[in-house]
């Protein structure tokens, strides 16, 4: 395997290996052009082919998961956990039930995460799982019962010491109920197998807030070091579930003005801003009416936009939450010409190749989520770390630990990306995380 010193070369030998796979494609484009320099001017770099190394997954796992729906039919979906990198810890990473979710976005998900976790500084490595299952209008026993088959496969492959899974899109604390369940029966044993547990079985505070929490708290280092702060800012917050919720919550509570939330069938603007009534108010009621944003423009008389995203409204700050590629070339042109100074991705990689393009010319900053959306895995890693040792933190010390954290990957950013009057967060994201990954790559050899 001949080493690759620029980024042509490196996109010829990843393509021709994963022609199909878009997603995982963007994603290790994305991280070679900052890398790729740094290896050329290492030679132990350059000995062991570092970042070709990390960019293969160390396991991919596909398995069949067949179960019985109400009716007594039998069902059959596809399972997978993605293994990408254990160099640093045990593989961490959430599972996603989707009818969308497939092996390359579930790769680029597990890549993504190693540099994420890597960044924390915590001992994680790197994974993502789950399914092509929809949870969405099935029943309570049919998800347990999914949950059930899904984790008498995926239980071989994991546990505290080896894989720790969590939640992600469509695994909340229901399905990780019925999968940490499941685990404990076959395994005759209780401990830190899954993380995102409810509080009375080995759940951790703060966990089901901690990465919109985080995502805010990460955006008050950014608006520190370019000398403002968060008070009267307008902001656009795209999706309506989890992520987006909390940072909106959390953004209002530090005297941020949020004026848009957004799902599948279009987008809420609020003008006077959402209040912390407004938000709890949706966070209690989550997953309760067919379209919670309509209920909620009920309550406050909004404007309701159809099929819209929240990209065209004037804002100081928009916070992509929802999906990947959800914001896309013309939706970043269209967040300049209306003044927007700070984009931070509360989701994983929901901005695109030409989106990122688009604000780095226009000098905005831009944070991917690599960095800003990592306090949810962070506080995976310490409710993994209270498991271990049969402890509890308060909710105080949980909150005050994920501060620290998010301000110790600011800090990583800004010293790997600094370049003058201004910081390349997205270059300094990706070094800073590389340069451990590949450290403990070529001190473990072969």
């Amino acid at each position: 395997m001949a080493y690759t010193s620029n980024l042509d070369e490196f996109k010829e030998w990843i393509t021709t290996r994963y022609p199909d796979q878009k997603e995982y494609l963007q994603a290790t484009l994305d991280i070679a052009k900052d890398v790729i320099p740094i290896c050329n001017a290492n030679e132990k770099y350059k000995q062991w082919d570092v970042f070709k190394r990390l960019c293969e997954p160390e396991r991919t796992i596909q398995f069949c998961v067949t179960w019985l729906n109400d009716a007594n039919e039998i069902q059959i979906n596809k399972g997978w956990r993605v293994q990408h990198c254990g160099l640093i810890g045990p593989y961490k990473g959430g599972l996603r039930f989707h009818p969308t979710v497939n092996e390359s976005i579930l790769k680029f998900l597990a890549f993504e995460q190693s540099f994420k976790n890597a960044l924390t500084g915590l001992p994680i490595g790197g994974a993502k799982g789950g399914s092509d299952f929809n949870p969405k209008g099935r029943s309570d026993y049919e998800v347990m019962r999914f949950c059930q088959a899904f984790m008498q496969e995926l239980q071989r492959h994991i546990g505290p010491y080896t894989d720790v899974p969590a939640g992600d899109i469509n695994v909340g604390s229901r399905e990780i109920g019925f999968l940490y369940g499941e685990y404990r029966k076959i395994n005759n044993r209780f401990g830190g197998a899954i993380t995102g547990k409810d509080i009375e079985f080995g759940g951790s505070y703060v966990r089901t807030e901690a990465t919109g929490f985080g995502l805010i708290y990460f955006l008050d280092d950014v608006l520190e070091h370019t000398g403002t702060n968060i008070k009267g800012k307008r902001i656009a917050v795209s999706g309506a579930g989890n992520v987006a919720l909390h940072a909106a919550l959390k953004a209002t509570q530090h005297g941020g003005k949020v004026v848009t939330l957004s799902n599948s069938r279009g987008t809420l603007i609020h003008e006077k801003g959402f209040t912390e009534e407004d938000l709890n108010w949706v966070i209690n009621h989550k997953g309760e009416p067919d379209n919670i944003l309509l209920s909620l423009n009920e309550r406050i008389d909004g404007d309701w936009k159809a099929d819209e995203k929240p990209w065209q409204t004037e804002v100081d700050i928009a916070l992509p939450c929802a999906t990947q590629n959800e914001l896309i070339g013309k939706d970043a042109r269209a967040l300049i010409s209306n003044g927007c100074k700070f984009v931070l991705e509360g989701a994983n990689m929901p901005c695109n190749d030409a989106a990122q393009r688009a604000f780095s010319d226009a000098k905005v900053v831009f944070v991917p989520g690599k960095a800003s959306n990592a306090g949810g895995v962070a506080l995976s890693g310490l409710e993994m770390s209270q498991n271990a040792t049969f402890h509890k933190a308060t909710y105080k010390a949980m909150n005050s630990a994920l501060k620290e954290i998010m301000a110790n990957i600011h800090r990583q950013c800004v010293e790997e990306g600094d370049e003058g009057d201004y910081v390349n967060y997205a270059k300094g994201a990706n070094v800073a995380a590389f340069r451990r990954l590949a450290d403990a790559l070529v001190a473990q050899g072969v």
